[in-house]
Order: C-alpha cells, then sequence, then structure tokens
C-alpha cells in the first residue's frame, strides 16, 4: 500500500506539472480577454483605443492619452483594488495586484491595437502580457532563457506562444507584482504616521510603474509594421 501512494503521489505530481502550463495558459487566456473586451464599468482595450483615436485623430497623441489616462487610473487610491475583485491573475493574488496587472494589459493591448496589431491574435495577447514585466524584467528572463524573445519578437513571430512560454510569463509578472507591492508597502511603512502622505507615495508608486510600462509598450508594438504569419 506504501509503494502503490508512493507511486500515485508521484504520478500525481507529475501529472499536475504537466498539466500547469495549460492551466495557467487558460487562465492567463481568460485574464487577458476580459481586460481587452472590457466588463461593466471597465472599457475594454478596444474601446479604449477607439475613444482616444476618435478624440485625438491621430494614433501617436492617442498612445499619449492612453498611457496618460491609465497613469491616471493608477494613482487613483481604491480604484485598482475595486477592478481587481472582478478580473483576477491565474494565481491567488490580492486585490489590488489584481488590479494593477488588469489596468496594465489593457493599456498595452491598447497601444498594441493603435498601432494596428491584431489583439485577437494569442501572440499579440502574450506579448502584451509580457510588456508588464518592464524593460529589467524582460532583460532579466531573456538572460535566464525564460522567454523566447521581447515582446515584439513574440508578437510577430510565426509560432503562437507555447502554453509553457505563457506560464512563465504569468509567473513573471506575479513576481514583479508581489516584488512592486512589497517595495510599496515597505516606504508606506515608514510614512504610515502621515495618512496624506503615505496616500501620495503609494499613489505615486502606482503611477510611475504604469508610465514606465506604458514606454515599455509603446517601444515594443513599433508602427508600420507588416507581420505575416505561415
Amino acid at each position: 500500500m506504501g509503494v502503490r501512494r508512493t507511486v500515485g503521489t508521484w504520478a500525481g505530481t507529475v501529472a499536475a506539472r504537466r498539466a500547469a502550463p495549460i492551466m495557467a495558459a487558460r487562465g492567463a487566456n481568460q485574464f487577458m480577454s476580459r481586460a481587452i473586451e472590457g466588463f461593466p464599468g471597465f472599457p475594454g482595450a478596444r474601446e479604449v483605443a477607439r475613444r482616444h483615436l476618435d478624440k485625438r485623430g491621430d494614433v501617436e497623441r492617442a498612445i499619449r492619452d492612453v498611457i496618460e489616462q491609465h497613469i491616471r487610473l493608477a494613482g487613483v487610491q481604491g480604484f485598482v483594488t475595486n477592478i481587481g475583485g472582478v478580473v483576477t491573475m491565474p494565481v491567488a493574488v490580492p486585490a489590488n495586484m489584481a488590479g494593477i496587472a488588469v489596468l496594465h494589459f489593457r493599456m498595452a493591448a491598447a497601444i498594441a491595437h493603435l498601432r494596428g496589431y491584431d489583439i485577437a491574435d494569442p501572440r499579440v495577447r502574450t506579448a502584451a502580457m509580457m510588456t508588464l514585466l518592464g524593460k529589467d524584467g524582460v532583460e532579466a528572463a531573456l538572460r535566464g532563457r525564460d522567454l523566447p524573445g521581447r515582446p515584439f519578437d513574440v508578437a510577430t513571430g510565426i509560432n503562437e506562444p507555447d502554453p509553457a512560454v505563457v506560464e512563465r510569463t504569468v509567473a513573471g509578472v506575479t513576481s514583479q507584482l508581489v516584488a512592486r507591492i512589497g517595495g510599496k508597502h515597505a516606504t508606506l511603512a515608514m510614512v504610515r504616521r502621515v495618512p496624506v502622505l503615505g496616500g501620495a507615495v503609494s499613489a505615486g508608486v502606482d503611477a510611475f510603474s504604469t508610465y514606465a510600462i506604458g514606454r515599455f509598450a509603446d517601444r515594443e508594438f513599433p508602427p508600420n509594421v507588416t507581420v505575416e504569419r505561415a
């Protein structure tokens, strides 16, 4: 019985490990679809892009407005926590982490859409998710061979991303969020006796990270790119 139980446990562990990338990919796809299509009280990436393009009549100005809008939203206390309760990452993370993740992803997807990339394509969606790692995070993942290329490479690649790539991207994004939120909380701990200052610091951290990711997505989805699929 002991041997059978051990073998059964081992087999179950192996099966779980093999299934993990597929489960992560499915969860990530659901997360990305909700951010792109939107939900009550949260317009999707396509709608956000359309509104800014209609207002500006120019793609580059619309992209600047998209980034600025998301910087303001990230700085609004309570906003990212509220949307985090509706859309969660495919892993267990606090609501404020999930909220900032969906906000950043919508921004990246809207930028890609405005530049003419097909955000219904799994390659483009995965590339947009990768931008949440930020420039330094992507470069570190490339050095560790955890990613097949930069977001642009994935978005314009011939083959659809392997589920394992999606899993590593999700894991990397989650790790970055944990570090970012943890660093913010550590900073807030030093100023917690001054509530107004604490709120300003929190808003500033979220706004700055949104600005950095927006600029990174802007560079990784360049204009005038013709993508040929096999």
